[in-house]
């Protein structure tokens, strides 16, 4: 039983939740520890799948006499392309956060300049604004896009 219970307080990127000890500074150099290897598992895992891509695509391609057969092929490799294209866009969004923790300026809304907050950074570790700061954002971004 204890390993369920283990298991539900596991964050999706397989660390534990950080539990800060009493008194302790926001964003000192184990928080920041704590982050950056969340940060580094995430980048090498960004960084293993597109390698497996690369290998797929390689090992896969082919061409076919059927119009129709390589056409699917096509729409599949492109789908991949596209998603590989994403996660490269977030491997930079990494490295940057990287750079705010070594910088010692993680963690602190860009916006507002209030805490972000452990569980939200853990939920997402490139955060870079609080929640009502992207709340606001969002309903800017959705009110000046209709």
């Amino acid at each position: 039983m204890p390993t369920q219970a283990k298991q539900q307080n596991t964050s999706i990127s397989g660390f534990e939740p950080y539990q800060a000890v009493k008194g302790e500074e926001y964003m000192g150099k184990p928080m920041r520890a704590h982050f950056t290897k969340i940060l580094n598992k995430w980048k090498q895992d960004l960084m293993q799948e597109v390698d497996r891509t690369v290998d797929h695509m390689k090992d896969e391609a082919a061409n076919f006499p059927d119009p129709a057969d390589r056409a699917s092929q096509e729409e599949e490799f492109s789908l991949e392309l596209r998603a590989r294209d994403r996660e490269r866009k977030l491997i930079k969004k990494i490295d940057k956060t990287l750079q705010l923790i070594e910088d010692e300026e993680y963690g602190w809304c860009e916006s507002c300049g209030v805490e972000i907050g452990v569980k939200r950074l853990e939920a997402r570790p490139t955060a870079d604004m609080c929640v009502d700061c992207k709340t606001l954002a969002e309903i800017k971004e959705k009110q000046v896009g209709k």
